[in-house]
């Protein structure tokens, strides 16, 4: 595993396909590039920026993401996402994200996610649905 290092980038490019609208996620009414999945790709990103440098059985949760949305994208145009990790503070990762289309900048922000043993996570999500089943039974 490469030590991860504040200062290191990744980029994703998405085409704004009709999945990805608010009018089809009922984020909004006008067929353009929807807020939550500039947020999806935000994370995505960030994730995807971290993955290669995890040792196997770890993995990251995103725990808070702030971001803006400044300027629409209609379908067929491309999105691209830049992370750069901006922090790293024991388990905690910090981010700073940028996007823009084949026009223009469409938004950025700033993102947490925080390094987890995947068993340990994996085990206490089962045993939190089986509360919630043993007791709608």
């Amino acid at each position: 595993m490469a030590e991860l290092q504040p200062g290191t980038t990744h980029e994703i490019t998405w085409t704004v396909e009709e999945r990805h609208l608010a009018s089809t996620l009922g984020s909004g009414l006008p067929p353009v590039f929807a807020t939550p999945m500039l947020a999806a790709m935000f994370e995505e990103c960030s994730r995807s920026l971290v993955d290669p440098h995890l040792p196997e059985g770890q993995l990251t949760v995103g725990t808070w993401l702030s971001l803006r949305h400044t300027a629409p994208t209609p379908p067929g145009m491309q999105v691209t996402v830049r992370a750069e990790l901006v922090e790293v503070d024991g388990r905690r990762l910090r981010f700073k994200l940028q996007a823009w289309d084949e026009v223009e900048p469409v938004g950025d922000g700033e993102h947490e996610r925080f390094i987890v043993d995947a068993e340990r996570f994996d085990k206490r999500v089962a045993e939190k649905a089986a509360r919630v089943q043993g007791s709608s039974g």
